[in-house]
């Protein structure tokens, strides 16, 4: 198949899966809609950086030895369960009315949004299992799987800003405290949720 056919059905699958409900969908749904699209972007941008490190980590080989150690992969899997907690903790606390963010807490989504991805062992096993099947093995493998891992961070990011745009109109009707609180047990539960779906959709 010509490389232009692969990477074109490359990037449909790299959308299909990006349009499925996910750890990262959630918290920038939820984040946005608390904190604003400042908040919502900063993330994206961490989400992004994380994706593109562990898709450089897999090409360059490092993933696969996160693939053939069991006990690495569950101490990598049981972190990201434990940080996606601690999100729904800090969400519980936080108040949606606040104003919006400043650099410092800018930064401070920026980190969780790639400990996020970072923490996750199916991005780096994505990597693995699915880009290698989209190369040609007559040309070069380390360029195409960089060009695959832009693709692939550019359908994700492209699909992530939607989200926060779409969170983030939810943010006016959040002003009114009462509203606010009940709301913020209600997003507290969607991250339990979305934790829970994390520790059973890794196990390996």
């Amino acid at each position: 198949m010509p490389i232009h056919e692969l990477y074109a059905s490359f990037a449909l699958t790299c959308l299909a899966i990006e349009l499925t409900p996910g750890p990262n969908m959630t918290y920038l749904a939820v984040l946005s809609a608390m904190h604003g699209r400042k908040a919502g972007f900063a993330a994206i941008l961490g989400i992004g950086v994380g994706l593109m490190l562990i898709g450089i980590a897999a090409a360059l080989g490092a993933a696969a030895i996160l693939s053939q150690s069991p006990a690495l992969y569950d101490a990598l899997r049981w972190l990201g369960v434990g940080y996606m907690l601690w999100l729904a903790y800090d969400c519980w606390r936080a108040n949606p009315t606040s104003a919006s963010p400043d650099r410092y807490a800018q930064a401070r989504y920026f980190t969780r949004g790639l400990i996020t991805n970072l923490l996750n062992p199916k991005a780096a096993l994505f990597y693995i299992a699915v880009v290698p099947t989209f190369t040609n093995p007559k040309l070069a493998l380390l360029p195409q799987s960089f060009t695959l891992i832009g693709i692939y961070v550019s359908i994700a990011t492209a699909i992530h800003i939607a989200i926060v745009l779409l969170g983030a109109r939810a943010k006016p009707y959040l002003e009114n405290e009462r509203i606010a609180t009940h709301t913020r047990y209600v997003f507290t539960a969607l991250m339990l949720l979305i934790a829970a779906w994390f520790a059973f959709s890794t196990r390996s």
